[in-house]
Order: structure tokens, then C-alpha cells, then sequence
């Protein structure tokens, strides 16, 4: 009895975790955390985007570490279009090492799911207006490589602003001479892909910033950024005052009336001068 007992009990919680089949087909790769995180989720809009766009890395980062988003950024990637600069919304890719078995079964997903294999060729497919391929293939160059210009442009095509990607990308010259489509990565390289996709909008990591799907990103050659569409109203917010505070105090620091210790940062008399100027202007 004791036997039948366990046996029940085992099959009773195999029958609570086995997922429901049609999650192998779902286009979006099943993750708790997106599961969890996904009646949260809001997305930024074309005119937010824009307006960020227009705003200084610095301005947007310093007050995003203001509302605690610390791990949100990563310098050091490299652009194909020098001083090109992106805004837009991550779509979320994650690749891993080749092995038999993971081939195997990235290969039945892809018929279950009626999508390519090759997950380059399924961003091409899939990318939506606005997106930004965000992309981690650990971070290698010659063993990290996602994709060439012909891929990119069929992304470019399928509405896609760019590409982050924590790896490498070929055909460097031909990306540096598509214009609207800049890609930054941590090299360049002439080798095939040697990795393989396995999970589609899925949290990911680029560097030491994670990244989530429907992230805003804005990358530049400084450095890249990723936050959630949810907090965007209240950086927009702060950040047009950090931006016309730093205007104040360069037009303090050219008038030459105040000494600089006093202008930067500003002191007590001047913050209230700043402070009654932009409650006067500031954006209702």
C-alpha cells in the first residue's frame, strides 16, 4: 500500500508540473519571471521614445541609478555606424554553445512552432516596428556571431531599429554602409555562427545590465541602456529638469558672473533661482 501510495503521490505532482503542451509551440519562450512580470509590462510609445532620443546618455542614466536601476547599462560595445545612436524596444534573443541533443531539440521546437531554426533568419520574420534585436551570445567574437548585412537588413526591413548584441556580427563593412540600422557589439568577425538560439523574448544579460523583453533601449557609442516602459513618464519627468538645471549652470558658467564653486554645483541662492525659473516653464 505504502508502495501504491508514493507512486500516486509522484504521478499527482509529475501531473502539476508538466507544462501544457502548446507552450512548446508559443512564440514567446515560457519564462516564470516575463509570466510573473507580465501584467506590469506597458509599452513605450513612439513619441516617448522620440523625446528620449533627444536627451543626453548622462541625463537618462543618472536618473535612472536615481530610481535604482543600477545594473541597466554596458559600455564598451562597439557601433558599426560611429556616432550612431538607437532608441527603441528590446526584442530579446538568447543563444548558447552547439551540442547534438540541443540541435536536436531546437530543431523539433522550430517544427512545433513553425518558425526557423536559425534564429537570425527568425528575427527577420519576427522583428516588429520599433524593436531593438538585443542579443546574448556570451559575450565571444569569433565564437559569437548572430548574424550578417543580408540578415540584418531583412530585420531592418521587418521594421527593426538595430541590434545590441553581447557577441559579434559579420560583414562589418557592409553593416557600416546600411544607413537606419546601427549595430553594437563587442567585435566583429568574418566566422559563421557557431552558437544556436534557444530562447525568444526571454530575461537576458548584456555585459553586467540584464535586459527583459519590451526594455526601452537606447545605446550609443558610450554605452547602452536598458529600463522598463513602465517607469518611463516618471524618468521623462526628472530628466527634463536634470537637462535644464545642467543648461542653467552653463549659462551661469558663460555669463562669469558667479564663481564656479558657486554655479557648479549650484548654491543654495542660485538652486532657488532655478528652481522659481522652472516651476515656469516646466512642461504641464
Amino acid at each position: 500500500m505504502k508502495t501504491i501510495a508514493l507512486l500516486f503521490a509522484a504521478a499527482i505532482l509529475a501531473a502539476q508540473t508538466a507544462p501544457p503542451p502548446q507552450l512548446r509551440a508559443s512564440r514567446d519562450t515560457y519564462h516564470p519571471v516575463t509570466d510573473l512580470l507580465n501584467h506590469k509590462r506597458v509599452t513605450a510609445t513612439d513619441e516617448q521614445m522620440a523625446e528620449l532620443a533627444n536627451y543626453p546618455l548622462e541625463a537618462i542614466w543618472g536618473t535612472l541609478r536615481g530610481l535604482g536601476y543600477t545594473n541597466s547599462h554596458f559600455a564598451g560595445l562597439k557601433p558599426s555606424i560611429p556616432s550612431a545612436r538607437v532608441v527603441g524596444r528590446a526584442l530579446t534573443i538568447r543563444y548558447l554553445p552547439r551540442r547534438p541533443d540541443l540541435v536536436e531539440a531546437m530543431q523539433t521546437l522550430a517544427r512545433e512552432g513553425d518558425w526557423p531554426v536559425a534564429y537570425n533568419v527568425r528575427a527577420a520574420e519576427d522583428a516588429k516596428p520599433g524593436d531593438v534585436l538585443v542579443v546574448d551570445l556570451g559575450g565571444g567574437i569569433p565564437d559569437g556571431v548572430f548574424f550578417g548585412d543580408i540578415s540584418a537588413l531583412g530585420a531592418q526591413l521587418a521594421g527593426a531599429r538595430g541590434a545590441v548584441l553581447y557577441g559579434s556580427s559579420r560583414d562589418l563593412a557592409e553593416l557600416r554602409a546600411m544607413k537606419g540600422f546601427p549595430v553594437f557589439a563587442v567585435g566583429y568577425d568574418p566566422n559563421v555562427a557557431t552558437q544556436i538560439g534557444v530562447d525568444w523574448n526571454v530575461p537576458i544579460r548584456v555585459g553586467s545590465a540584464t535586459v527583459l523583453p519590451g526594455d526601452v533601449v537606447l545605446a550609443e557609442e558610450e554605452a547602452v541602456l536598458f529600463f522598463p516602459a513602465s517607469i518611463v513618464p516618471q524618468l521623462l519627468e526628472r530628466v527634463r529638469k536634470f537637462v535644464a538645471q545642467e543648461e542653467f549652470e552653463r549659462e551661469l558658467t558663460r555669463g562669469g558672473k558667479h564663481r564656479f564653486r558657486d554655479v557648479y554645483p549650484l548654491n543654495q541662492e542660485l538652486r532657488k533661482q532655478f528652481e522659481a525659473e522652472w516651476e515656469k516653464k516646466r512642461p504641464q
